[in-house]
């Protein structure tokens, strides 16, 4: 398994291991436990949060030859949960809609569906991305997904539920499956980092929690690209790193940053802004760290030191420290002017002949008084 990426090498292979889902776990694992199993599932969210990982365990599960009555959980053991596991089981057949798309494809589908599974007792079918059937594809599924063989069980998965046809929703249980918070991605990172004997501050942990973007799966391409960058050493990886490999924006030329806004400085604010765009640093990265710093700095005024500490990531002590001494130059009211008016200048970048001019406008207005 050592040339296996991290997502796959730890992919989780029972209901307990899995995070964040707890909703949707709670209801599949009662449905097991008490033979309850529906005949198509349909499960939706975004990339990362779980879908195709627990629609394989469902499918485990189901066939399982050593769980008893009452028991929801897979052996991982068995002949049928090792074929699953290893990618060769004849009764779990995985569809990318993505490639397969077309009417073809779900009638060849359909005429599987007939015949027995080889020695499971359900063949399942994951049909990923079923957004992307056609038409006509929806519409052939319509009738197999109403009134499927008792052997057969669907589970559909999208990350575009609202593209996906009104009469396919209608005949599958629904699950929405939510992007994973920050604590629970760090809590995950920190057990594979345990495993894989690697030290790593939890600042640099909370950084590569904070850019994935709520999905599982990109923090841990993300931690295992971490990894390659750093190399096999016995030294603790610290944020300085993460921030070194991401090109994430340094603290210090925030906070100095908005020094200049808080202490109504706009001209050395603006020269500030351009020496950086002189020296190659990319500013919609630049804006969007700004803007998050500034976000932190509101909700550290607004409710206070040890309520807003579990809340604010990313930042070392010293780092967090400075937030907490800069947040006194500006008022409550004039941060959320200040957020808004690089929120919007964010947006305007894309389009404007000069990318930085959005900024400085935003700067001029920020260092108005109220």
């Amino acid at each position: 398994m050592a040339n296996l990426v991290l997502y796959r090498k730890y992919r989780p292979q029972t209901f307990k291991e899995i995070i964040g889902q707890e909703h949707i776990i709670k209801t599949l694992t009662n449905a097991v436990a008490d033979d309850m199993v529906s005949h198509a599932y349909l499960f939706s969210g975004p990339r990362g949060s779980g879908k195709t990982t627990i629609a394989r365990i469902l499918a485990k599960a189901v066939n399982c030859e050593a769980r008893k009555k009452g028991e929801y959980e897979p052996c991982n053991k068995c002949s049928s949960c090792l074929e699953i596991r290893q990618d060769r089981s004849l009764d779990l057949i995985e569809i990318d809609a993505a490639s397969h798309r077309g009417i073809d494809d779900i009638r060849e589908l359909k005429e599987g569906i007939k015949f027995a599974p080889t020695k499971s007792r359900y063949k399942i079918f994951i049909i990923d991305e079923c957004h992307q059937l056609s038409k006509d594809a929806s519409n052939a599924l319509l009738k197999t997904l109403e009134e499927p063989p008792l052997h057969a069980i669907f589970i559909l998965a999208t990350t575009e539920i609202h593209k996906m046809i009104a009469t396919i929703i209608s005949r599958c249980q629904r699950f929405d499956f939510r992007k994973l918070t920050v604590p629970k991605i760090i809590q995950r990172l920190k057990l594979i980092s345990e495993k894989e004997k690697i030290k790593i501050e939890k600042p640099a942990l909370e950084l590569i929690a904070l850019h994935s973007g709520g999905s599982m799966r990109d923090a841990e391409s993300m931690f295992h690209q971490v990894l390659t960058f750093v190399g096999k050493t016995d030294r603790e990886i610290k944020a300085n790193d993460i921030k070194d490999l991401l090109g994430l924006v340094e603290i210090k030329l925030i906070s100095q940053f908005c020094d200049f806004l808080g202490q109504k400085k706009p001209g050395q604010a603006i020269s500030f802004l351009n020496d950086l765009t002189e020296k190659g640093s990319d500013l919609e990265e630049f804006t969007k760290a700004l803007i998050n710093y500034l976000r932190q700095g509101l909700i550290l005024k607004i409710a206070g030191k040890e309520t807003a500490e579990p809340i604010i990531t990313g930042l070392t002590k010293e780092e967090f420290q400075l937030l907490e001494n800069q947040t006194k130059l500006f008022q409550e009211q004039e941060l959320q002017k200040i957020i808004n008016l690089f929120i919007q200048a964010s947006n305007q970048m894309k389009y404007s002949p000069i990318q930085q001019l959005p900024l400085e406008l935003a700067i001029i207005e920020s260092c108005e008084k109220i």
